[in-house]
């Protein structure tokens, strides 16, 4: 055997990061590239998404109500 040539013992693994470091690294970078909203867009699709549920909330109760009374009517 070639003294030049190191063997498997003497020879040193090179530091690679594992998949948990990989992906914390990359995470990290794309993290980076996110534009965030402002407080005020922010507040503001709040206020939508609220309405949107309120809206939805009142037309199945209006539904349920309905439908109750009917079936009110229906089996006396």
């Amino acid at each position: 055997m070639d003294k030049n040539t190191p063997n498997q013992k003497t020879k040193k693994k090179e530091k690679k990061p594992g998949k948990i470091g990989t992906f914390l690294k990359e995470t990290k970078s794309e993290i980076k590239k996110v534009t965030w909203p402002t407080f005020a867009k922010v507040v503001a699709q709040t206020g939508v998404v609220l309405a949107v549920v309120v809206v939805f909330m009142l037309v199945l109760f209006g539904i349920d109500s309905g439908l109750g009374a009917l079936l009110k009517l229906i089996t006396g």
